[in-house]
């Protein structure tokens, strides 16, 4: 997949996050010398081309105070997984919820949801909550608590060479 040179600089002029103003592309176009509606259209067809994913916030919890962020997994009946899953992903105190193979024997669990709270007390009664919603499809469970916050990056390009 290849980038013209404007895709290109949209790109390396966001990757790092978007500028915290009320109209951050057309603050992209300012210094990129374009319109905000060529750069809200080009990174529009980057997306639908599969070149971006997703836009998206990426906060600090620890800044906001939510220093107690564990992973749920979970064990869920394979048959069931897929709509348990978006019940789970639409609840508004999970982050972000997905599916991932198994990695038997060590590993049963399939489902996977970021839960954030204030104390690990907080994130525990958030996870009971997920278990009463996947009943008896839940084979088991775990969570794994953060202790520290990772660095999270997006789409990173390194600049060409001569």
């Amino acid at each position: 997949m290849t980038l013209d040179a404007t895709d290109r600089l949209i790109v390396e002029v966001t990757q790092a996050g978007l500028p915290l103003v009320p109209a951050p592309f057309a603050a992209v176009a300012e210094v990129l010398g374009l319109t905000e509606p060529e750069v809200i259209d080009r990174i529009a067809a980057m997306k639908e081309r599969g070149v971006i994913r997703r836009i998206g916030g990426a906060p600090n919890h620890y800044k906001l105070g939510m220093t107690a962020n564990g992973m749920s997994v979970w064990d869920v009946d394979d048959a069931l997984v897929d709509q348990l899953g978006e019940k789970i992903g639409a609840l508004p105190f999970v982050t972000h919820s997905y599916r991932r193979p198994r990695a038997l024997p060590v590993w049963p669990y399939n489902l996977f949801a970021m839960v954030h709270g204030s104390t690990r007390d907080e994130v525990d009664a958030k996870r009971a909550e997920i278990a009463a919603i996947l009943g008896d499809a839940c084979r088991g469970s775990d969570i794994l608590f953060s202790t520290k916050i990772l660095k999270k990056t997006g789409l990173r390009l390194r600049r060409k060479e001569g």
